[in-house]
């Protein structure tokens, strides 16, 4: 609206109209009253003017002007309340959408789930893991699979926890994931996962890695590898090693003993080496099997997402990677007798200090831990006596349909649990453990005297076989 510096002058008018500047023509017979924005009185003046919208005219006055400025205002109250409000009924739309979407991922999720455990079950209890190789029952390799660590937590109790440090410790109470969550207690009990920096999410992937490569074997199982890195655990407090050796020496022993016997076919080497097996030509009939599991031990480590030694340098897991073959591949039998004379030349004046002393020493330590099933109490070891002679009766069965030689101790028609027993603890175990004593003087009560016991048990249950025998042809001569 204008001003005026004449009471009675015409003068041009100018009103805001959807937003637009309009001039209003002058008039002499319409007036509106408007205060001088420029005077100093601030006096209400008159000033004469008319509006042409078509034929109509109309008189503003102040109360008129006051009216419509309002008008237009709640005009534009209104207009940006209905834009909230649409704007507010949009984003509500969207959030239930967004809630839609959280539902069909969750319900993806159940159904990934259920199908896993499918696999799993149908798989023969293996689970998936983030390992480079897995393979079939004939060999063959799979394609790789990654995936982020699912077995469910075990909370180890107190009571546990003490249990697993004695060769005592019952194998048989455990499920798979009750297994793993033990074996990483292990390596976090005994510092080597803060030692060698190793992320604790992938020791699990590294742990589920090993447990699907060992094959549902009756003997050569998971199960046995847990029996087995349980017994070098349960020695290593036994025999107060972590004050003798050094870390690195602990972990060399632990992850031997994880990785002993992965991928084992459930046929030993001789079989292997007369059937002229893939494995045989591969490792030219030098512990085919030993170097085998060698090989799968570090494919899996080998997968940046199962590599529990990504941390340390180069040269330090050079070291590693050589001290755990080493020591897998002394668990062939072939060298037992080399591996326990080597080391009964050192025993009567070991020194720990001694580089070449201290690899003998891990060399008959996981040779100990690898068949130390009858260390345990009876209920706990005669089980695995059923299990191995069972894998022994399968590949016996082969060979014979092969027409391969049968070994007298795996034939089903010639072998019994007494005449298995009794030589290769008598001749084997006690000879070695009775070695480890005396480097070992604690372990006597605990590990060897067992074995002297299970030893006697046998020669009993083979007298009373014998005496049966002779009784059945009297009997059948009395009808």
């Amino acid at each position: 609206m204008g001003t005026s510096s004449s009471s009675y002058a015409p003068k041009t008018v100018y009103l805001d109209v959807d937003g637009k500047m309009q001039k209003v023509s002058e008039t002499s017979d319409l007036y509106i009253m408007t205060r001088c924005s420029c005077s100093k009185g601030g006096e209400a003046e008159c000033i004469r003017v008319h509006c042409c919208l078509g034929s109509h005219r109309f008189l503003l006055n102040s109360r008129s002007y006051v009216f419509l400025h309002f008008c237009f205002r709640a005009f534009r109250i209104n207009e940006l309340k209905t834009e909230v409000t649409n704007r507010l009924a949009m984003l509500e739309k969207r959030v239930e959408l967004e809630g839609l979407k959280m539902v069909e991922i969750e319900k993806c999720k159940n159904d990934l789930r259920k199908l896993r455990d499918e696999m799993t079950s149908k798989g023969g209890g293996r689970v998936t893991c983030g390992c480079k190789y897995s393979f079939t029952e004939d060999g063959k390799k799979l394609s790789p699979r990654r995936d982020v660590p699912n077995y469910p937590k075990y909370t180890l109790s107190q009571e546990t926890i003490e249990a697993l440090k004695k060769p005592t410790f019952d194998v048989w109470h455990w499920e798979h994931n009750e297994m793993l969550s033990c074996l990483e207690y292990m390596y976090h009990d005994l510092g080597l996962v803060k030692e060698f920096n190793m992320n604790p999410i992938t020791l699990k992937r590294w742990l589920l890695g090993i447990q699907e490569n060992y094959r549902n074997n009756p003997f050569h199982n998971f199960r046995h590898c847990f029996c087995v890195s349980q017994m070098m655990y349960g020695m290593i407090h036994l025999c107060n090693l972590q004050e003798r050796l050094t870390m690195t020496d602990m972990c060399i022993l632990m992850t031997a003993a994880v990785c002993h016997d992965l991928d084992h076919p459930g046929y030993n080497n001789t079989y292997q080496i007369n059937a002229h097996t893939e494995l045989a030509v591969r490792y030219n009939d030098i512990s085919p099997l030993e170097n085998h599991h060698c090989a799968v031990a570090f494919q899996i480590i080998s997968m940046p997402e199962c590599n529990i030694f990504a941390n340390i340098e180069t040269e330090a897991f050079k070291h590693l990677r050589q001290a755990i073959i080493t020591l897998i591949l002394a668990t062939d039998m072939a060298r037992h007798g080399e591996i326990l004379d080597s080391f009964k030349q050192n025993v009567d004046n070991f020194d720990f200090t001694n580089h070449k002393h201290v690899t003998c020493l891990k060399l008959v330590l996981i040779k100990c831990c690898d068949i130390s099933n009858e260390v345990r109490p009876t209920e706990v070891a005669e089980p695995w006596l059923d299990c191995l002679l069972e894998e022994y009766f399968m590949q016996s069965d082969r060979e014979k349909s092969e027409g391969l030689p049968v070994a007298p101790f795996m034939d089903r028609d010639k072998v019994t649990k007494p005449t298995a027993q009794i030589g290769f603890i008598k001749f084997v175990l006690i000879p070695m453990f009775e070695t480890v004593m005396k480097l070992f003087p604690q372990i006597e009560e605990i590990m060897v005297q067992p074995l002297r016991d299970s030893r006697d048990h046998y020669e009993e249950l083979k007298q009373i076989d014998d005496a049966m025998t002779e009784v059945k042809p009297f009997s059948s001569h009395l009808r």
